[in-house]
C-alpha cells in the first residue's frame, strides 16, 4: 500500500480526469444506447442486462472459489502472485467503475466489474482485498434491492458473525482500544476534578454502547481509586439497537464489576430513540457523555443537531467525541467514495500488521465488519440530500462549537497512555508519534499517533492516513 499512500491523491484526480476526458463521450453514447438505469430495473431492461448480470456473478463466483483453492494451497496461488504490484491499476479501474455506476451507465459498469472480479482476491494483498469489497458494494448499488441477485452480493452477517468479527478486531488491532482508552482517561480526569462535590458518583451516558467493550477498563480504574470505606458509584446509561444487545451488555458488565469491590455499579439500557427524560440522575453526580462513533452513524444534519442539543441540555462535565475518518463527506457519491476508499485501504493494510495473510480471523473481520461497512456506505442512497440547505462541509469542530461546546486540551497522561498502548499493540512496524504538521512524510510506516488542533485532538493513523480522532469538550453551563 506504500505506493498508494505516496500517490493516492494524484491517482484519484488522474483517474477522474481519465474518465471525464477520454471516456466521457463513450460513456454518454453507451448511456443513450442503454435504456437501463441503476434506479429503475423494468422487466424489459432487466432482461436486456440478464446476460451481463450472469457473467458478472459467474466471475464473482470464480473469485470466491479461488479463495478456497488458495486456502488449501492448491491452484490459484500463481494467479494471486501475478497480481502483486498491480494495485494502482486496480484502483484506477475501480474509480472508473464507480464513475460509471454514478452516471447510471449500466453496461460499462457491468463490464468493468466483471474485469475487476477477474483481478481481485479476498486472500490477496490489501489492495486486492479492499477492491473486492468495493466491487461488491458497487455491484449491489447497481442491482438495487429490486434485483433477485441483490441478496447474493449484499448478504448481511448474522448478529453472532458481527459480534465475532468486532471482537476479533478489538483484540488484534489498536483501533477501538485507542478510542476507548483515550476517552476513558479523559472521563476519569473530569471525575477527579469534581470529587469535592460529586459525592464520588459518576454517570456516563453512552449514546451507542455497542457491546460495552469500552467500559471494563473504566470500571477497573475507578475501583482502584476507591476503597472499602469510600466506594465510588458508577452508573452507565447505554443506548443500543435491540433489547437483546442491551441485556447482553448489561450481563457482561455486571459480571465484570462483581470483581471490583470498591465500586458500586449500575447499568441502564435504553433503545436508540428513547427520550432522554427517562434518564435516572443523582444529585451533584459528574455527568460524562460518550459520543464514540455515534455522530458518524447519523444520516442528516437535523439528527446530528438534535443529538447535540439534547447533550447540551444534560449539562455534562465532559463530552467525548470519537469520529471515524473518511466518513464525513456529505457531498457527491464520488467524493464520499474516494474518502472511504482511502480510509478502508488504510484499514485493510493495517490488518496485515496485525494478522498473517492466511488468517481466517482476518477474513472474518474484513467480511463481517469492514466489508459490511463498505457496502453500507456505497448504498447510502440520497440520505445526504437534506444537507444541501445546511452547512454540508462543516467540520465536527465547527459543529460542536456552534452547539455550545468548547474544546478541552487532552492531558499529557492521555498522550503517554496512547503511545504506550500502540507500543504494546504494534506487531511488525515501528511506532511513531507525531505532532501538528508532521503528516507530510511519505516514508512513515505502521500505526502512528498524531497530536492535532493544539493538543485538543489525538488521532490514530496508519502511515500518513488518519483512521480516527478523539477529542474532549466542555459544555457551556446552563444557568
Amino acid at each position: 500500500m506504500e505506493d498508494i499512500d505516496e500517490e493516492g491523491d494524484e491517482l484519484l484526480n488522474l483517474s477522474l480526469a481519465i474518465v471525464t476526458n477520454s471516456g466521457g463521450e463513450r460513456m454518454k453514447k453507451r448511456k443513450r444506447r442503454d435504456n437501463t438505469t441503476s434506479s429503475d430495473f423494468s422487466s424489459s431492461s432487466y432482461e436486456g442486462c440478464e446476460g451481463k448480470i450472469f457473467s458478472l456473478l459467474q466471475m464473482r463466483e470464480q473469485m470466491l472459489k479461488l479463495e478456497h483453492k488458495k486456502k488449501r494451497g492448491g491452484a490459484g496461488n500463481d494467479i494471486v502472485d501475478e497480481l502483486d504490484g498491480k494495485g494502482l491499476q486496480l484502483i484506477r479501474m475501480l474509480l472508473i467503475t464507480a464513475t460509471a455506476v454514478n452516471e447510471n451507465n449500466v453496461s460499462s459498469a457491468f463490464e468493468n466489474l466483471t474485469e475487476l472480479y477477474k483481478s481481485v482476491s479476498l486472500c490477496g494483498d490489501s489492495v486486492q482485498r479492499v477492491v473486492a469489497y468495493f466491487a461488491d458494494g458497487l455491484a449491489a448499488r447497481l442491482l438495487t434491492r429490486k434485483s433477485p441477485f441483490f441478496d447474493m452480493i449484499s448478504k448481511e452477517p448474522t448478529h453472532e458473525e458481527e459480534f465475532v468479527a468486532f471482537t476479533a478486531l478489538y483484540r488484534v488491532s489498536p483501533y477501538y482500544q485507542f478510542a476507548h482508552f483515550t476517552a476513558n482517561q479523559a472521563i476519569i480526569e473530569a471525575f477527579e476534578k469534581e470529587e469535592d462535590k460529586n459525592n464520588r458518583s459518576l454517570h456516563v451516558i453512552d449514546f451507542d454502547v455497542s457491546y460495552g467493550f469500552q467500559w471494563p477498563s473504566l470500571i477497573q480504574s475507578l475501583s482502584e481509586k476507591g476503597s472499602s470505606g469510600s466506594r465510588i458509584s458508577l452508573r452507565i446509561t447505554g443506548f443500543g439497537r435491540s433489547l437483546d444487545e442491551l441485556r447482553e451488555t448489561e450481563n457482561r458488565l455486571l459480571s465484570f464489576s462483581k470483581g471490583c469491590r470498591n465500586l458500586v455499579f449500575e447499568f441502564q439500557g435504553l433503545l436508540h430513540g428513547s427520550n432522554l427524560i427517562n434518564l435516572r440522575k443523582k444529585r451533584n453526580e459528574t455527568i460524562a457523555v460518550n459520543l464514540v462513533f455515534h455522530l458518524n452513524s447519523l444520516n442528516n444534519d437535523i439528527k446530528i443537531s438534535d443529538s447535540l442539543k439534547s447533550v447540551h441540555l444534560l449539562n455534562p462535565s465532559i463530552v467525548m467525541l470519537v469520529e471515524q475518518e473518511g466518513s464525513r463527506s456529505p457531498r457527491s457519491f464520488l467524493s464520499r467514495f474516494m474518502e472511504s476508499l482511502h480510509y478502508f485501504a488504510a484499514m485493510f493494510d493495517s490488518l496485515d500488521d496485525c494478522l498473517p495473510l492466511e488468517s481466517t480471523e482476518r477474513l472474518r473481520i474484513e467480511k463481517n465488519h469492514l466489508g459490511k461497512e463498505i457496502k453500507s456506505m456505497l448504498n447510502y442512497d440520497n440520505i445526504m440530500e437534506d444537507r444541501k440547505t445546511e452547512k454540508s462541509t462543516e467540520t465536527w469542530k465547527a459543529r460542536m462549537e456552534s452547539h455550545g461546546f468548547e474544546g478541552v486540551n487532552l492531558s499529557s497522561k492521555s498522550k503517554i497512555q496512547a503511545r504506550l498502548l500502540l507500543k504494546i499493540r504494534t506487531h511488525y512496524c515501528p511506532l511513531q508519534f507525531e505532532g501538528d504538521g508532521s503528516n507530510g512524510s511519505s516514508t512513515a510506516a505502521g500505526f502512528r499517533v498524531f497530536e492535532r488542533d493544539d493538543g485538543r485532538t489525538l488521532s490514530l493513523g496508519w502511515q500518513d492516513r488518519y483512521l480516527l480522532s478523539v477529542s474532549a469538550w466542555h459544555c457551556h453551563r446552563v444557568s
